[in-house]
């Protein structure tokens, strides 16, 4: 039982208990955890006492729907009631808040079992993970290559099957990243989608949240646990949330499938571009239409993106920025770069978001989703500062971050769908939709998914 809805089938046909789900689940981290470090906090009494409970509700008729008595685990940037949330960082790592994020409030209504906290790039700002407080994160398809960041915690569990589902931010890719480079399922949803109360900000107006799963199937059950509107979230949109589950076994007819001309098939890894092309080619033999599409400038809307990001990360930070001694350098050294972003800049800056927002919704005219690669490589080596692409280096971050960071910028929801393995290491395709439709997304995501065979499958040897 490696999905939320297998064991939801055991738990309901009563094959299996919550408590057994759970003992599982800790009894792999506590196996795995010296290789993969993917957990900051485990709350291993906690949990097994929560799933007791999940089994007595259900034994007594209360079903809180096809997340109880799931044991799950949140990025350390979620704030969680009574248990520390560290963010990664020096700065929080005694911090114990009085109130739960949204998030976590919403997942314990439908019924989950926290397991504990994972970790993080320091403050979600960097794409490897590589802590220098709380230890190197490490991918379970390789345990020298980077989970990515800075949801690398999540991905490594997810991917390592110590929970059934994680939770992620994104900011710049920082969901999707972890499940390209793990092999996960990675939902970004629309901005204002998911409440961003009780999280600790990297960015004002770049932040997401999302869920990091086994299948495209369990993505859909979260989101749509966690969508909604939260009026303590001012950006949180007041559209009522869809029906995201999607069909088994779906068909794609009459839906359209834009594959860029230009930019997201350059400088990317060979096996990658076969890869994405061959998921193409299944969406295409289930009924889709592909249609070729020019996308707008996209390296100048990642050139807005970065100016806006130094300038917000700054100003969240901006409190403690005194304590320099308790940031690590990497992170250091962006937030400083955040200080000498001119005003001017960043109002040009959030000026041309808003054109390329309107260009590049234009594309939906011709296509219901994009279909992209999710990063133009495979995950780097750890320490590793360069990847070679096309003969050429190129800057590790700006690599992987080169195919997501806009959709942040645009605020657009993107789903992240291992299709296949280079060297070893796992291949993802991106899709990219309309605001506020995940539906289409999760759609398409799942008829690709279960044509291939169904949920992806976990690291050689564990």
């Amino acid at each position: 039982m490696n999905t939320i809805r297998e064991a939801g089938e055991a738990l309901r046909g009563n094959k299996t208990t919550s408590v057994a789900l759970t003992r599982q689940c800790l009894d792999r981290i506590h196996l795995l955890q010296p290789r993969f470090n993917a957990f900051i906090t485990v709350v291993s009494e906690a949990a097994l006492a929560q799933a007791a409970r999940r089994d007595a509700e259900l034994a007594a008729g209360t079903d809180r729907g096809p997340l109880h008595g799931i044991p799950i685990a949140l990025k350390d940037v979620f704030e969680t009631k009574g248990i520390r949330t560290t963010c990664g960082s020096r700065l929080f790592e005694n911090y114990v808040p009085r109130r739960d994020a949204a998030v976590a409030e919403r997942l314990e209504a439908a019924g989950c079992v926290l397991l504990g906290k994972t970790g993080m790039h320091e403050l979600a700002y960097g794409v490897t993970s590589t802590n220098p407080h709380f230890g190197t994160i490490r991918n379970p398809w390789n345990p020298g290559h980077v989970p990515g960041g800075s949801s690398g915690g999540s991905g490594a569990a997810v991917s390592a099957s110590m929970a059934f589902m994680a939770m992620g931010t994104d900011t710049g890719g920082s969901i999707r990243i972890p499940a390209a480079f793990c092999g996960t399922v990675g939902l970004k949803p629309t901005y204002g989608r998911v409440s961003r109360y009780g999280v600790l900000p990297l960015d004002f107006s770049l932040d997401h949240m999302g869920p990091l799963t086994r299948c495209v199937h369990d993505a859909a059950l979260v989101l749509q646990a966690l969508a909604g509107h939260d009026p303590r979230d001012h950006t949180s949109s007041p559209l009522p949330p869809g029906q995201y589950s999607p069909p088994t076994g779906g068909r794609l007819t009459g839906l359209r499938i834009g594959i860029p001309e230009n930019f997201y098939f350059e400088r990317v890894e060979p096996g990658i571009v076969s890869a994405v092309r061959q998921t193409a080619s299944v969406a295409e033999r289930l009924g889709a239409k592909l249609v070729s599409v020019q996308v707008p400038d996209i390296a100048g809307l990642n050139a807005i993106g970065r100016i806006i990001l130094f300038a917000e990360a700054t100003a969240a930070m901006e409190p403690f920025l005194h304590r320099r001694d308790e940031i690590g350098p990497d992170v250091l050294s962006l937030l400083d770069q955040g200080r000498y972003v001119l005003a001017a800049d960043y109002v040009q800056a959030q000026r041309l978001r808003r054109v390329f927002q309107l260009e590049y919704n234009r594309i939906f005219d011709s296509a219901d989703v994009l279909l992209t690669p999710t990063t133009p490589n495979l995950a780097p080596r750890i320490g590793e500062t360069s990847v070679l692409l096309d003969g050429q280096p190129e800057d590790a971050r700006l690599a992987s971050t080169r195919f997501v960071r806009a959709i942040n910028i645009l605020g657009l929801p993107a789903l992240a769908l291992p299709c296949g393995l280079v060297d070893g290491l796992p291949v993802s395709a991106q899709l990219i939709g309309k605001a506020f439709d995940e539906a289409t997304l999760l759609r398409i995501g799942a008829a690709i998914e279960d044509a291939a065979g169904g949920p992806n499958p976990t690291p050689p040897g564990l």
